[in-house]
């Protein structure tokens, strides 16, 4: 299942380290290539020798070894991997990974990573309970970590509660589930509208909306990571992609997103629109900026295309197309009216009037209406999660 994958694996000041022998067995045997890299605390729990032995390569802890006269490179390690798993990860370790401190091997090659990061945290109940924990295990998953969730259970201090790392055998189905969903999307193409839409009035103003372009960034960034060729058409954000499988057309107004989205759309597997585009445009754009006068300013505004409805009208065969709607009244019943309007296999519902959803959020909560009437709703959750509920609709539909 693993073989060829080339894993480094974390260990930190835990009395849960001990479980990291098992789990580094358990990943060789499914054929990983396994390099272990220890903090200094962690190997007061386990030695160097033992994971050296059970990994059947050298253990890193300090940047360079005295005994054989090796560099570590953080940055190489970074290259290398496939996938770092931190485990166990204490709340030491967590804190300085969100705020990036870096005055250890094991933290210094976590900010050197370009693949994605695992981490299975490990520690009492009251100390995974903290508010601190629990706000920097909330900013990892924003980076786009992957968090391990602990198990309930008994504690070393004796107390039962949240907080044991998962045994090995369920972080190695996580890790496997991983390079599975990694090439669930292999060779397929998506074309995936962002942001929001700048309508000029003249040089320097402009209508538009609140849109950070956060969920279709996401989206981006979670279907490339799964193996998907992403073509992202996005409008004025503040938002940079991290993933080379993802190709970036940036515009400004919604003629323009029409225009790139209508080219590229005939090469897509899949479309999804998760801009939010301007309904309307200034009918006459004012080359000089407009000074301000003593009598009131009247801008004749025209509809914008609506673009998913364009798109719906010449959809190929086989071609899957997702819409978005964000609605604050009837908003089921508006949203299955977008969808059959025009032509999408499903729509995304965004309401307003739901506590962290929507426009600037990093999470979202999301209603997903199919063209059956299927309705599958979801709770809040970070937008990279949001994102997978997606794909995993999309996917079901093939």
């Amino acid at each position: 299942m693993l073989k060829g994958k080339k894993i480094i694996l974390g260990i930190t000041g835990s009395i849960a380290a001990y479980k990291a022998a098992s789990l580094t067995r358990l990943l060789v045997k499914e054929g990983a290539e396994v390099k272990v890299v220890m903090t200094p605390l962690a190997k007061e729990f386990i030695t160097p020798v033992t994971m050296a032995t059970l990994a059947n390569n050298p253990v890193m802890s300090e940047f360079f070894s005295y005994d054989d006269g090796d560099w570590h490179s953080h940055v190489s390690l970074g290259v290398w991997a496939d996938l770092f798993l931190v485990a166990p990860a204490s709340a030491n370790t967590m804190a300085k990974m969100a705020n990036g401190i870096c005055d250890n091997l094991l933290l210094t090659t976590y900010l050197s990573m370009r693949c994605p990061v695992m981490i299975a945290p490990a520690m009492d109940m009251d100390m995974f309970a903290h508010p601190a924990t629990q706000n920097n295990i909330k900013t990892l998953k924003e980076r786009g970590n992957i968090i391990v969730e602990p198990a309930s259970g008994e504690l070393a201090s004796g107390l039962i509660g949240k907080g044991r790392m998962e045994e090995p055998e369920a972080i190695l189905e996580h890790v496997k589930n991983f390079f599975q969903k990694k090439k669930r999307l292999s060779n397929k193409k998506f074309l995936i509208t962002a942001g929001p839409t700048y309508e000029l009035i003249d040089p320097v103003r402009f209508i538009g909306n609140f849109s950070s372009g956060k969920m279709g960034y996401a989206l981006a960034e979670e279907i490339a990571a799964q193996g998907g060729d992403v073509t992202l058409v996005s409008g004025p954000v503040n938002i940079s992609v991290s993933n080379n499988n993802i190709s970036v057309v940036n515009v400004v107004s919604a003629s323009q997103m029409l225009e790139e989205t209508k080219k590229l759309a005939n090469k897509a597997d899949v479309c999804i629109m998760a801009a939010a585009v301007a309904d309307y445009t200034p009918e006459t754009f004012s080359e000089g900026k407009l000074k301000k006068k003593d009598n009131n300013l009247q801008i004749n505004l025209i509809p914008t295309a609506d673009i998913a409805a364009e798109i719906g009208k010449k959809k190929k065969k086989n071609q899957i197309l997702v819409g978005f709607a964000l609605e604050n009244e009837n908003e089921k019943e508006n949203a299955f009216s977008k969808l059959t309007r025009k032509n999408l296999d499903f729509i995304v519902l965004n309401s307003l009037n739901d506590k962290g959803a929507g426009f600037g959020f990093d999470t979202n909560k999301i209603t997903i209406i199919d063209k059956n009437n299927k309705i599958d709703e979801f709770e809040l959750k970070h937008k990279r999660e949001v994102a997978n509920d997606i794909i995993n609709k999309i996917t079901e539909l093939w």
